[in-house]
């Protein structure tokens, strides 16, 4: 759910550009009011996109569609010219941002699609028994022992 939000707030993020600069520096009221709206709805539905995917990955998901398809949408109305490497460079930026979904995001090297897929199939102790093996400094981890990151009488 969280990535059909965030593409749905990318596709937001193309139509306040453009509404922006349909509106003249703002002074067309149409183009204005679609502007504020489309962009509230489109930081609404980034920042709730951002509590399940990481910060990294959904921005740049966002930053990027929402790019490509605003330059898109140009080439089509005729309003940006269209030529082979622009068309072959939009084609890399989506590429990469859907790349981006694969690539390992935590320390650790997992990726997004293993993680999600791996908390559907696993049950909560099945899952936290998988942390505790893959942290070394977990006690119960076999590796060695833990050592404290803050300073005690500071809490967290």
């Amino acid at each position: 759910m969280a990535w059909i939000v965030l593409i749905l707030s990318a596709v937001l993020e193309a139509v306040w550009a453009t509404a922006l600069g349909m509106s003249h520096g703002l002074t067309k009221p149409l183009p204005s009011l679609v502007f504020f709206i489309a962009t509230t709805l489109s930081m609404i539905g980034l920042a709730w996109a951002m509590k399940h995917i990481p910060l990294s990955v959904a921005y740049s998901v966002w930053v990027g569609l929402g790019a490509g398809l605003t330059v898109a949408y140009a080439m089509a109305t005729g309003n940006e010219s269209v030529s082979v490497l622009k068309v072959v460079f939009l084609l890399g930026l989506i590429g990469s941002v859907v790349g981006l979904k694969f690539v390992p995001t935590e320390p650790g090297g997992r990726s997004p699609v293993t993680d999600s897929h791996e908390a559907m199939t696993t049950t909560g102790g099945e899952q936290r028994a998988a942390i505790t093996r893959q942290d070394p400094a977990h006690p119960r981890s076999g590796g060695r022992s833990p050592r404290r990151r803050w300073p005690r009488g500071r809490g967290r």
